[in-house]
């Protein structure tokens, strides 16, 4: 059983089915092509359980074998499920276009992300801030949890045992540095309590705000930031006012909707 899932399946073939999942995420950018053994080393699972899936995987038609190389990518039907959730979002449909008319007003840089294990998933990500950014993110890119304000805004707004089960993996992940990364969580968690955002730098010259609100496909997350080399305090308060507005305007029309 592995204790990130969230719903761990009880029967050999739902441990099947999670296990797959763990194949296809080990697929990233940079990542596109690969053989069995280093799927084994991403996953943690067995190469003979390996194989087996990433046979299952070929014929199901999301991945693709590579016979000269012995080795996998992702199929295009991935692509297309992606744009099947992308399409059906309602919290999406909601604030894309408010997303857009606070980037492009402010000049600032708008995401829209959900947890997935113990990393955050952008669904949506508006770039206007004026300076060159030094990373380009995209809908579908993944952020370390712990580190972005995305995740620590999360993590404020999970049940605490769910931080228990993460926090291992984050301990593991930052080694020496972790003391500093624990404080900087519980900073957030703090500031998520008492401001209802937070706030986090983890890039270089990159300023992140970001706040948490429950919603029918799970907890949402949105952020804005910018790229500057001015103090972090004043692009604190600057962005802060704008961000719980946007999530405010978001709450009321997805409590419009009507229930299912």
């Amino acid at each position: 059983m592995n204790p990130l899932e969230e719903n761990p399946g009880r029967s050999a073939s739902n441990r099947s089915l999670l296990r797959g999942a763990d194949i296809l995420r080990a697929f990233r950018p940079g990542s596109d092509l690969l053989g069995n053994g280093e799927i084994a080393e991403r996953t943690g699972l067995s190469n003979s359980t390996v194989s087996r899936l990433t046979q299952t995987l070929v014929a199901a038609g999301l991945l693709q074998q590579d016979r000269a190389r012995r080795a996998y990518r992702l199929a295009p039907l991935v692509l297309s499920l992606g744009h099947a959730m992308r399409s059906g979002s309602q919290v999406l449909a909601i604030a894309a276009p408010r997303m857009r008319a606070l980037a492009e007003r402010e000049r600032i840089n708008v995401g829209l992300a959900y947890p997935d294990r113990d990393e955050m998933v952008y669904l949506e990500s508006i770039r206007y801030n004026r300076r060159v950014a030094l990373r380009n993110v995209v809908s579908g890119q993944r952020v370390p949890m712990e580190l972005t304000s995305l995740g620590q805004a999360y993590l404020a707004t999970a049940p605490l045992e769910r931080y228990q089960v993460l926090k291992p993996i984050f301990k593991r992940r930052n080694g020496r540095h972790w003391p500093e990364v624990q404080q900087a969580i519980e900073a957030s968690m703090e500031s998520m309590n008492s401001k209802g955002y937070c706030w986090a730098s983890w890039q270089p010259e990159v300023v992140a705000l970001s706040t948490a609100f429950p919603s029918s496909e799970g907890t949402c997350v949105i952020n804005v930031s910018v790229s500057t080399q001015e103090h972090v305090d004043r692009w604190v308060k600057t962005l802060a006012p704008h961000l719980l507005r946007l999530k405010e305007d978001i709450c009321l029309e997805l409590s419009k909707l009507p229930e299912p």
